[in-house]
């Protein structure tokens, strides 16, 4: 009796073992369980601590509710130029509805997967190879509102896409590398052009400035030749200012000096005489310069002349004649 009761009990305790496992549900954080009873969507279960109905409850589904990074195989896309090149991506997307996740779609990665392939192909169609690698930003844009648009119903977020490689043929490669070098030695040659433009532009200014630079060197000398004469003539007439004056001076000393002289004793003698001399030589000088000779009728004029000046020292003295000595 008391193995009966044994296998009963260990019977009991399985079943209830059986009944914790697979009905209490410990779900883990960013995560979402979908639960099912009797084969009807239920309910979504959080993180957390769950209860359910036992034989009655399932979860049916299970959800990451972080971003998933899907990678978007490579594919064969034409271009509008006919040209054809292998594109591969990456798409970030977010579950936001787990019931939608796993009702509306079969599988939501892969049709996020097909539908970024198609958009892709049509997105490529529409670019010329050359501007499929300018445009990368346009393509990956076209694409996320494409898939987004298209997994709304799914309960999915498409967050991002972004183009990995663009892979153009063997021969599309040599001769975009011919292309580009090409293109290098244009640009090589246009450098070397417009450094020679800007060497010869400098040579040219700079012979440009040597010119003024030396006319202006040459006005200046100019210039100071022009203040050293100007100079020399203010010194010039300065000094024929001073010998005038020292001139003048020297003549008016004489002169006082001659009346101071006359008014001595025996100076007014002394300047008849001299005027006497003086008449004679002008005379003999006239004699010499010319044939003709004009001669006084009256001899007497030379006396006449003498007395003449003599009045005029008189009046020049004061009118005092120096008295006859006594004899």
């Amino acid at each position: 009796m008391s193995s009966v009761v044994l296998v009963v009990l260990v019977g009991v305790a399985i079943f209830a073992f059986f009944l914790f496992v697979n009905y209490v549900r410990v779900v883990p954080q960013n995560e979402a369980f979908v639960v099912e009873r009797l084969g009807k969507y239920s309910d979504t279960l959080l993180s957390g601590f769950h209860l359910l109905i036992p034989f009655i409850d399932r979860v049916a589904y299970r959800h990451t509710l972080k971003e998933q990074v899907i990678d978007v195989p490579p594919q064969i896309c034409i271009t509008r130029d006919n040209i054809s090149v292998e594109v591969d991506g990456v798409l970030y997307m977010t579950v936001m509805d787990p019931s939608r996740a796993s009702y509306g779609v079969n599988n939501y990665h892969n049709a996020a997967i097909q539908m970024s392939q198609t958009t892709m192909r049509s997105v490529i169609g529409k670019l010329e190879l050359d501007r499929t690698f300018e445009e990368r930003e346009t393509i990956n844009a076209e694409i996320i509102n494409a898939v987004d648009k298209a997994s709304a119903p799914w309960g999915v977020k498409v967050n991002r896409y972004e183009v990995k490689n663009i892979t153009p043929p063997q021969s599309i490669k040599d001769a975009m590398e011919k292309q580009m070098r090409a293109e290098r030695e244009k640009r090589a040659l246009i450098a070397e052009s417009e450094g020679e433009k800007m060497a010869k532009i400098n040579i040219a200014e700079g012979e440009k400035q040597a010119k003024i630079n030396i006319a202006e060197g040459e006005r200046q000398k100019l210039i100071n030749v022009s203040e050293g004469e100007k100079q020399r003539r203010i010194n010039e007439a300065q000094g024929r200012s001073q010998e005038i004056l020292m001139v003048a001076e020297a003549t008016s000393s004489a002169i006082k000096q001659v009346g101071e002289a006359i008014i001595e004793k025996g100076g007014n003698e002394a300047v008849a005489l001299r005027i006497a001399e003086a008449y004679i030589t002008e005379f003999g000088k006239l004699a010499k310069t010319t044939n003709s000779m004009i001669i006084p009728s009256n001899v007497v004029d030379l006396a006449s002349m003498v007395a003449v000046g003599k009045e005029v020292i008189k009046a020049g003295s004061g009118g005092h004649s120096p008295k006859p000595e006594s004899k």
